[in-house]
């Protein structure tokens, strides 16, 4: 939940490199692995005798304008497919699934591959869509509801970071990883708890009242709040990337890893409309 697919590449680290560690990145075998500021051996071209070329980083680098223009696509993918799955709900437990796979091995794949990440893109959007139709049909207006809230959290987020207003911080990062984990604990709990029937509620034991507010509502705002701080970790590995002149493929992962976050943030803001109108 923490976008792995955005740290394989050592250059998008929090770390700004050297001109010298970077040329080593890039013209090491494929097969090795290079921990910034670690001393490791690398095998020089032989065409130059071991000498380091002059220039570092990439010939065509990730750049933001690229990078942008790869999370449009890949969202132009989404909602595309989201109409589909909109029209033929059907579709959606295998586009869940399929997204599932797909996520994972995307996530931690040593390099972006661009069919599988689009791939990823057709099955969420076949599952968003429809899961948004059932939402919709139950509580009409909650669709448009959720895309704002989304979109509202995500343009709050950026212009906080861009203003340098909210960074990411190591003790602050291993409080919210330690929580996505306590979440995805209950998630899966009460996912089998429904699966089983140990409860009637198509929400689980998020639909338990406490002090006259839904569970869910209150987990949701945790899981809301988590998402936003995962978008920053995004922003900010992005930043790195471009900063450190990595290739432009990195761009890919960069989008996959912000669309698994605003796919995820929607899916919570969609289930804290709900709950609060079904109560």
């Amino acid at each position: 939940m923490s976008n792995p697919a955005l740290t394989h590449n050592p250059a998008l680290s929090g770390k700004t490199l050297t001109a010298e560690e970077l040329n080593r990145i890039y013209n090491q075998p494929s097969a090795e692995l290079y921990r910034p500021g670690v001393e490791q051996p690398v095998s020089a071209p032989a065409s130059d005798g071991g000498s380091l070329p002059p220039a570092a980083g990439s010939d065509r680098p990730m750049t933001y304008e690229n990078t942008i223009s790869k999370t449009v696509l890949l969202f132009i993918v989404v909602l595309a497919f989201a109409a589909v799955g909109w029209l033929f709900p059907v579709l959606m437990l295998p586009g869940a699934i399929a997204g599932l796979v797909l996520g994972l091995v995307n996530a931690f794949k040593k390099q972006p591959s661009v069919p599988l990440i689009l791939f990823y893109g057709v099955a969420e959007g076949l599952f968003l869509g429809g899961i948004s139709s059932f939402f919709e049909a139950q509580w009409p207006g909650i669709v448009s509801q959720a895309v704002i809230g989304t979109f509202s959290v995500f343009g709050v987020t950026l212009l906080l970071f861009r203003s340098g207003k909210v960074r990411t911080s190591p003790r602050m990062t291993k409080i919210v990883l330690i929580a996505m984990g306590g979440y995805l604990v209950f998630s899966l709990i009460n996912f089998g708890m429904m699966m089983f029937g140990a409860t009637d509620s198509m929400f689980g034991m998020r639909d338990i009242t406490v002090m006259g507010m839904p569970l869910g509502v209150v987990i949701g705002l945790l899981a809301v709040f988590l998402a936003a701080y995962s978008l920053v970790m995004d922003f900010e590995l992005i930043q790195n990337g471009v900063k450190n002149r990595v290739p432009e493929k990195w761009g890919w992962s960069a989008a996959f890893g912000l669309m698994v976050t605003l796919i995820w943030l929607y899916i919570e803001i969609l289930r804290i409309i709900a709950l609060i109108r079904n109560n």
